[in-house]
């Protein structure tokens, strides 16, 4: 199904161009999330190589894909997704071999279905050649300056339109791409450049090769005419900016933060997963798209004004969350999604200060507000099989919040030395939000079931009705939640002012409607609900 020309973009710092399209229903039980993708149950790719022929003469690609594929105890037959011709569009696979030899397959519904041979082998490699012309997935097409291109633009799983491979984050493997192209263009993939060689004839190979596992929906290459600099390293990790020749100065300048970003991340959260942090100016349908080691941006990011801070910082943090430390199931995305949202502020409050972490939160409360009153619906939420579907403000916004709350409830210090041992233990590997859950109750000593079943796993939030009065020498502070559908627990921040005095006190909600007395020698100015937001509500 062609994606609508939304303008969408996954990263949300560019937030105009949000727009909600998913409308579901709500539950909370994580075990029925309905990731409905086919997984192979005896074969695991350790690796592929994608050598691929580009051409100006038409927009045909020439394929053969190396796949190496480690078997279990049994050796059954398995599937790799590739979509299949069908009018203009779609691939057509010329031959398969297991090692050097040629064997049968079969391939329907856009599966290649091969039944290995009968040895006993365990490790063997796959070859698939193919051709054909991609409707999606690698972007055929000019740049805004009339150049022609080739981008990879895979996210969730169009990586099947263009490049044979388990397209689901559940099996990441290592990378190569081999690309043949005319010479007068520039390339840049995945890993690591480790060959550029003339050919003759007017083409040139020029391959990369990325070690590290990484799921299809995050590798990528960018053909064209491109200025390239090499930006900076940081401990050893080469950051470099591909922008367009046309705008070389401003795309040099805009993407130069990167290495901010990438050394802030590195200290805080662990290290860097893969071989290089490229930022390219891209054709892409997103905003941003947080490919291994080589970040698209969409065109119009460069301005030369430095208006992409936030983005930049938004999928920089996916290299930890959601690259690295990837979802098992579509489901539980947030913990791509959610993580990179929060973590882009965490970014720019370190830069900016508190106050910058309060306004992105206020922004990302009422587009949840504004969101849930369209699409009442838990952030894990198992009604929804297509993951194209999966991209929310519950994703999003949402997530994020939920991991501001989870800060606050724990405090900096725990919190930090939690996400540092989630990655720590998921990195270059696959996680759901049970397995977050676990290592945050490991490090914190606390029992978090409550706070996950209400926040994930749970629609809405705390819609409250509140008022205050003075008399005695009491201050009393009346909480209703107007919500029928359950009733959250959470901590509350109440700022009370007398003239130039401010004192904040804490309160636990855990009933519909409940009444606090706080003892005060005079009338309070003013009384505030979470002043610092760290509450996900909305006042009624």
């Amino acid at each position: 199904m062609p994606i609508p020309n939304y303008n969408f973009m996954k990263s949300p710092h560019l937030r105009n161009y949000l727009i909600p399209f998913i409308f579901v229903v709500s539950s909370f039980a994580e075990i029925c999330a309905q990731d409905i993708y086919q997984r192979n149950s005896s074969a695991d790719v350790q690796g592929y190589v994608f050598a691929l022929t580009l051409n100006d003469a038409n927009n045909q690609i020439k394929g053969e894909t190396e796949i190496s594929v480690t078997f279990g105890e049994a050796i059954n037959e398995f599937t790799l997704d590739l979509i299949a011709k069908t009018g203009e569009y779609g691939m057509t696979v010329d031959k398969v071999l297991e090692d050097d030899r040629i064997i049968d397959y079969r391939y329907v519904d856009n599966k290649i279905r091969i039944q290995p041979t009968s040895s006993t082998t365990k490790d063997r490699t796959y070859t698939i050649h193919y051709h054909g012309i991609p409707e999606r997935g690698l972007v055929i097409d000019t740049t805004k300056f009339g150049q022609r291109s080739f981008f990879g633009d895979n996210w969730p799983n169009l990586a099947r339109h263009w490049l044979p491979s388990v397209d689901h984050p559940y099996d990441k493997a290592s990378i190569e791409f081999k690309v043949t192209a005319p010479s007068h263009y520039d390339v840049v993939a995945t890993g690591e450049k480790v060959e550029e060689s003339y050919l003759g004839d007017g083409y040139k190979l020029t391959t990369y090769k990325e070690p590290a596992p990484v799921a299809m929906k995050v590798v990528t290459i960018g053909v064209t005419k491109f200025a390239s600099k090499q930006l900076e390293e940081v401990y050893d990790v080469p950051v470099s900016a591909w922008v367009y020749p046309e705008n070389r100065l401003d795309g040099f300048h805009d993407y130069a933060v990167a290495s901010k970003v990438l050394k802030y991340f590195i200290d805080k959260v662990g290290p860097y997963s893969y071989a290089k942090l490229a930022n390219m100016q891209a054709k892409t349908q997103w905003g941003g798209l947080e490919n291994a080691g080589n970040i698209s941006y969409f065109e119009n990011s460069v301005t030369g004004k430095n208006e992409v801070e936030g983005l930049i910082a938004h999928e920089i943090a996916h290299q930890w969350f959601g690259n690295s430390a990837s979802e098992n199931d579509w489901n539980h995305v947030w913990l791509s999604e959610g993580f990179a949202t929060y973590f882009a502020i965490l970014y720019q409050e370190e830069i900016y200060g508190n106050e910058k972490r309060k306004e992105e939160l206020a922004l990302d409360r009422k587009q949840i507000i504004d969101y849930y009153r369209k699409n009442p619906s838990p952030i894990v939420d198992p009604s929804i099989l297509d993951p194209l579907k999966v991209l929310s403000t519950n994703t999003y916004q949402k997530g994020g919040w939920v991991l501001n709350m989870l800060r606050h409830r724990l405090g900096d210090e725990i919190f930090w030395e939690g996400v540092r041992q989630y990655y720590r233990t998921y990195q270059n590997s696959n996680a759901m939000t049970v397995d977050f859950q676990n290592v945050m109750e490991n490090v914190s000593g606390e029992n978090l079931n409550d706070f996950f079943q209400q926040w994930i796993f749970t629609k809405g939030y705390p819609e409250i009705n509140w008022n205050w009065k003075y008399s005695g020498g009491k201050l009393r502070i009346s909480i209703a939640q107007l919500q029928k559908h359950y009733t959250f627990k959470f901590p509350l921040e109440i700022e009370i002012k007398i003239g130039e005095t401010v004192q904040i006190e804490k309160v636990q909600v855990e009933e519909k409607s409940q009444e606090f007395e706080i003892d005060l020698s005079s009338r309070p100015d003013e009384v505030k609900l979470d002043p610092e937001l760290w509450l996900l509500y909305e006042v009624k």
